[in-house]
Order: structure tokens, then C-alpha cells, then sequence
């Protein structure tokens, strides 16, 4: 296989998986944590490893090293691989994709943006997804009966319980400490302002070919996702949380071997829900808008990449990054989507407004 981002969160656990089941690793393709990388080239060796700088090429403990979007893009299509593992963060990782899909590779998915701003022109049954609320949406998926609706959960994030009238204030350093578990900068952040469960929904969107989509809160993040049948029931699937079970599926097709603890019932004590509030997650109001208009998740995603960045560099504040999605969202909510041309030129063009 070929994993993109292998240093990040998802990359060590298919690194893991990829270990345990002595699966091969062709290409490695990480960032710029190259003593991680290093240590991971000692595990494995792959034909081929990539960075994103040239200037750390020297650095890294591997015979045939490249650097930047180019040599992945031609690493994809001339690998023998039939499968690309792409955890890459962020609207980097849309190329990637698509040329996995055009070399008619199939492609474990944890890369959120792909879908999010190119939902329309990315043939899904290539795609098998790493989240763990889509891949609970597929373990429930039942030919048989007549799906009504989905139902995905989400964590609440850092600020789930914080007092409202204090958001305005609240540090970078609050925002990053998350109460369930330990993610990279981005997605922190955008569980924090709940955008990240919107790309969620507009993924679940395009892979499941419905707009009934809907999430709530579940604080003890057990449960990960629900299908609604037209007849009234309801299907939810519990796991622990832990990237190892759909990334096993991903890769293997079929699982027969433990991968987590099973849930003890007992344990859990009470689960409690609780409904999505625009008022203490200002960018929830735009949620029926993305889902009904296809051509707004490059907005979204462009404006919400460049006020994180901005709030995680102290430029502006953690309410400003849900208030720069939604100003962006109204600027540009007549804007037409045709091609994979017209999501490069309006991406640029968000980010110029999101910066103004």
C-alpha cells in the first residue's frame, strides 16, 4: 500500500495495523516529523519515501527520498499499489484523491476535505472511509430495509460545558486540550467549533447518497453512529474509540481477529445526548445550506482552514473562526462549481477574503 501521512495520527495506527497483519508498505509519505519518520523507516521498507521539503531530503535515513505535491502525485500512479491510504490534513489532500482514483486505486479515506469540496466529482466506490462515524454508518447499512435517515455523533469538543458568555476569550491552549481524546492542532480545533463534524455530515452525504443527515452529542464518544429505518427503528454502533477498528477494515476487507476491547455496558453507567445548539456552536446554522448546496463545502473548508490557522497563531479569536466560515458562506453562496478547476479557482478566493 501506499500511506500519505504516515507521521500523523492515522498514519501511526495504519502503521500499526499494517504491522500486525505484516501487510507491506510501498510508499511513506510524511510531512516534516522526521525523527518519526525515521523510526518508522526502521520497521518497514518501502521502495519509496516522501517529505514535503526538499531541504530536509538529507535528513531522512532512506535511499530514495522525494519531496512536495509532484512526487505524489506521479508516486500514485506509477506504484504497483492497489490501495492508497490517504490521512493527509487538509485541501492538500484533494489531489491525492483523485489521481488514486483515476489510476483506479482504492482509497482509505481519512482525508476529510476530499469529499467536503469535491463531493460531486469523486467516484465513492472507490473510497472506503477511516472515520469512525462513516465506517459506523457502513457496519450498520442494511440492504434489506429502507434507511430513513443517519445519525452521526459527535464529542462536544473542548468547550462542550464551558460557559458561553466566556467563549470570546478562551486561549489556544484551552481549545487544543480535548476531553475525550488526543488529535492533531486542526481537528482539535474543529471539534471545538463543531466544523468538523459538518464535513462529517457533507462526507456522509456523498457516500451514503443522502442529505438526511443529522448529528448529535454523545459525551462518552461510545456510540459513533445510527441508522433510522422507515420503519421506525433504530441501529447504533458502539466501540471504543479507536482509529485501529475501521482502518483494519479498510485494509483487510474482512476482520476475524479482536482488534479493540468490547464495550462492557456495565461500565458505561448513563449515556447522555444532547442536541447541537447554534448558540454555542455558531456555524451549526449553516448546516442545512452546505447539505442542500453542493458547491459551498470549498467554501467552507477554505475559510475554516485559513481561520484556524490565523486563531492557532493568535490573530484572532476562537468565536472569529465560525464568524469567517459563515461571512465567507454568505459572500459566496451564489457561487457555481463545474469543474475540479472552478474548486482551485474559488479556493483561492475564499482564502484572499477569509485573510481580509
Amino acid at each position: 500500500m501506499i500511506v500519505l501521512g504516515s507521521t500523523g495520527s492515522i498514519g501511526v495506527n495504519v502503521l500499526a495495523i499494517a504491522k500486525n497483519f505484516d501487510l507491506s508498505i510501498e510508499v511513506l509519505v510524511a510531512g516534516n516529523n522526521i525523527d518519526l519518520l525515521n523510526t518508522q523507516l526502521e520497521e518497514f521498507s518501502p521502495k519509496l519515501v516522501i517529505i514535503a521539503s526538499q531541504n530536509d531530503i538529507h535528513k531522512v535515513n532512506h535511499f530514495n527520498v522525494k519531496a512536495g505535491q509532484e512526487a505524489i502525485l506521479h508516486a500514485i500512479e506509477e506504484s504497483d499499489s492497489n490501495l492508497v491510504v490517504n490521512a493527509l490534513v487538509g485541501f492538500f489532500g484533494l489531489e491525492p484523491t483523485l489521481k488514486a482514483i483515476e489510476c483506479k486505486k482504492r482509497v482509505a479515506l481519512a482525508n476529510k476535505e476530499s469529499l467536503v469540496v469535491a463531493g460531486k466529482f469523486i467516484d465513492t466506490s472507490y473510497i472506503t472511509p477511516i472515520d469512525s462515524e462513516h465506517f459506523g454508518l457502513w457496519y450498520l447499512m442494511d440492504k434489506e430495509k429502507t434507511m430513513d435517515s443517519l445519525t452521526i455523533t459527535a464529542s462536544g469538543g473542548s468547550f462542550r460545558d464551558y460557559p458561553i458568555e466566556k467563549l470570546h476569550s478562551v486561549t489556544r491552549e484551552e481549545a487544543l486540550n480535548h476531553p475525550n481524546w488526543s488529535m492533531g492542532n486542526k481537528i482539535t480545533i474543529d471539534s471545538a467549533t463543531m466544523t468538523n463534524k459538518l464535513f462529517e455530515l457533507i462526507e456522509a452525504r456523498w457516500l451514503f447518497d443522502t442529505a438526511a443527515c443529522d448529528a448529535i452529542i454523545e459525551t462518552k464518544s461510545i456510540i459513533h453512529a445510527m441508522v433510522n429505518y422507515i420503519d421506525g427503528s433504530t441501529t447504533a454502533h458502539l466501540a471504543h474509540a479507536n482509529m485501529q477498528l475501521p482502518i483494519s477494515y479498510a485494509l483487510l476487507g474482512k476482520v476475524e481477529t479482536p482488534i479493540l476491547k468490547k464495550v462492557d455496558l456495565f461500565e458505561l453507567q448513563n449515556l447522555e445526548f444532547r442536541k447541537i445548539e447554534s448558540y454555542r456552536y455558531n456555524i451549526w446554522s449553516a448546516k442545512d445550506e452546505l447539505l442542500q448546496n453542493d458547491n459551498l463545502g470549498v467554501v467552507l473548508n477554505a475559510a475554516n482552514e485559513v481561520a484556524v490557522a490565523r486563531f492557532l497563531n493568535k490573530e484572532i479569536g476562537f468565536l472569529d473562526i465560525a464568524d469567517t466560515s459563515l461571512k465567507a458562506i454568505n459572500y459566496f453562496h451564489d457561487v457555481k462549481i463545474h469543474t475540479i478547476e472552478d474548486i482551485m479557482e474559488i479556493d483561492k478566493k475564499v482564502r484572499v477574503f477569509a485573510n481580509g
